[in-house]
């Protein structure tokens, strides 16, 4: 029988191009994530109080100068991980070991590719995380400078899609600004989730050696470790779920909007004109400039919706304790995240092109807009709510258009045409913003410390 070798065995090739499948070019995003969490735990090794050490103090810091050159391969294009690698770790393993000689043989005490992979996996998603809520702000400024450029705009508000009551354009774009960053509670849950050490759980259930797991989870700027170490391993997977969930929930409001945008520019509606350099043309008809971006914000949600219920269903049936199913939550998340934060950054750029027609916008008032309006003056007037209801239904053709710009000015409510809080949205937008910069820059100094060490 014909087999390959691999660091862990002789394997049938088509059971091991089977079982590799796409590990190998979804793991080079992974290389400074396994880097940087072997270099926690071999820092960890050299202080575990064992005699004789299994890693010195001396040995640790030229496993961390090679994780780092190996780090730098990588960014300049010069590491490969090969199939019969399998996947990162045994990459980095096998480098460290043409580097390092038996030393790099040491660096896997003490742990599993259980372990491995699924630290590998959330600093990826930590370090993602990052720069999505840091879009999701963005795309939420972009909104809200919009907003603010046309505040009192008067805009017809809709249900069902039918004239509804005066609203503004202000209130358009703040209200799916708003939608946008109450999403960062969802994000905020999984980042939580996320933020939880699972290195020194080995396989699923510990090693006879006393490993320091607070150290590691410090060293890598983890919340704290993962404290089962059974319940560890079986965290992988629910991980990668609940960032999908928040993914998904997240492009459906984000899919909303492109579909309010492509609405409101046809030529039927033309409140608002889309930025021709990101639209495209047609092949026959010379004429089109169509959305075809925000028809593909529509599809991509679907496909993140996809990919969240696909994580669910790897996981629902799966035994305790690690199975090989997991492998394939990879690929899962990182499609999902890679389609979210393309999502986040185009919409910005869309909205901060867009354009605003106000005789359009003007033109759309037609006398029952201002119906409930009108029943509301009876109301101050002194009729009980349910009889101006059924005064104004029963004569929906006395009414006449009014003054759209008046009604906007009416409503001073907290929320309201007249009532948005500009300073609401600046302030949640900054925390946000800020929030990123202070997470990014934690995380960054506990990758240079580990690596430039």
């Amino acid at each position: 029988m014909k087999t390959e070798k691999t660091i862990t065995g002789d394997v049938d090739p088509d059971v091991l191009d089977y079982t590799v499948g796409d590990d190998p070019v979804l793991d080079m995003d992974l290389v400074t994530w396994d880097c940087l969490g072997t270099a926690a735990h071999v820092t960890m090794l050299s202080e575990m109080p064992v005699t004789p050490p299994v890693v010195t103090k001396d040995e640790a810091a030229r496993v961390r100068a090679a994780l780092a050159q190996v780090v730098a391969s990588a960014q300049a294009g010069d590491f490969t991980i090969e199939e019969s690698d399998q996947d990162v770790h045994m990459a980095v393993e096998r480098r460290l070991t043409e580097t390092l000689g038996d030393l790099g043989k040491k660096i896997h005490t003490g742990r599993s590719r259980n372990d491995q992979v699924a630290v590998d996996v959330r600093l990826h998603i930590k370090d993602q995380l990052h720069g999505l809520e840091g879009e999701v702000a963005a795309l939420a400024r972009a909104l809200v400078s919009f907003g603010k450029a046309h505040d009192r705009v008067p805009m017809v508000g809709r249900t069902h899609l039918q004239p509804a009551m005066p609203s503004s354009v202000g209130s358009w774009a703040t209200g799916h600004a708003e939608m946008i960053l109450d999403q960062t509670a969802n994000l905020e849950a999984a980042y939580k989730l996320n933020d939880l050490c699972p290195l020194g759980s080995a396989a699923g259930y510990g090693v006879p050696l006393p490993l320091d797991r607070k150290r590691t989870s410090d060293l890598l700027g983890f919340a704290r470790p993962l404290h089962n170490v059974f319940g560890a391993s079986m965290a992988r997977g629910e991980d990668e779920a609940s960032l999908l969930c928040a993914l998904a929930q997240l492009m459906a409001v984000l899919s909303r909007l492109a579909e309010d945008m492509i609405l409101f520019s046809m030529p039927e509606f033309g409140y608002f004109t889309l930025p021709r350099a990101y639209c495209t043309g047609s092949s026959i008809m010379p004429q089109k400039y169509n959305p075809d971006v925000l028809e593909l914000v529509r599809s991509k949600t679907a496909q993140v919706l996809g990919l969240a219920t696909g994580a669910l269903s790897l996981l629902h049936a799966m035994p305790g304790g690690y199975n090989r199913d997991l492998q394939d939550c990879k690929g899962l998340y990182m499609k999902g995240l890679s389609i979210t934060r393309t999502t986040l950054r185009i919409l910005a750029k869309f909205v901060a092109g867009m354009g605003v027609d106000e005789a359009r916008l003007r033109a759309g008032f037609i006398p029952g807009v201002f119906a409930t309006d009108v029943a509301l003056r009876k109301v101050a007037a002194g009729t009980p709510w349910r009889e101006a209801y059924h005064q104004v239904r029963d004569n929906l053709e006395a009414l006449s258009t009014e003054d759209p710009d008046a009604a906007v000015a009416a409503k001073t409510h907290a929320g309201a045409t007249a009532g948005l809080d500009w300073n609401f949205y600046e302030s949640r937008i900054a925390e946000i913003e800020n929030m990123v910069a202070r997470r990014s820059q934690d995380f960054e100094t506990k990758r240079k410390e580990l690596l430039q060490s």
